[in-house]
């Protein structure tokens, strides 16, 4: 009998774990990371250049959508790159 008790206080546990989490999730702050050393190194900015974007680019990494920030290959540790952005590393080949 304490064996039935000691299961169902453990599924009434994991139940109640199970719920917070999604919790946790909603209520957590999505924290954007942007190396600012390599940015400068390699003069990233957030427009442009002669046509030239991080879109097309070949080390671009597409955001969650087709607006929204994306990463690069070439700057580790940087999810804040925009993709109308340029710097110096920009590629095609």
């Amino acid at each position: 009998m304490s064996t039935n008790l000691t299961r169902r206080r453990f599924l009434q546990l994991s139940a109640a774990g199970a719920t917070c989490i999604p919790l946790v999730s909603l209520t957590g702050e999505a924290r954007a990371a942007t190396n600012q050393a390599l940015r400068a190194q390699y003069k990233y900015q957030d427009s442009p250049v002669d046509g030239k974007s991080c879109t097309s680019c070949l080390e671009f990494i597409e955001g969650s959508s087709a607006t929204a920030p994306g990463r690069c290959k070439l700057i580790p540790g940087d999810d804040e790159i925009s993709p109308n952005g340029y710097c110096t590393l920009w590629n095609t080949m």
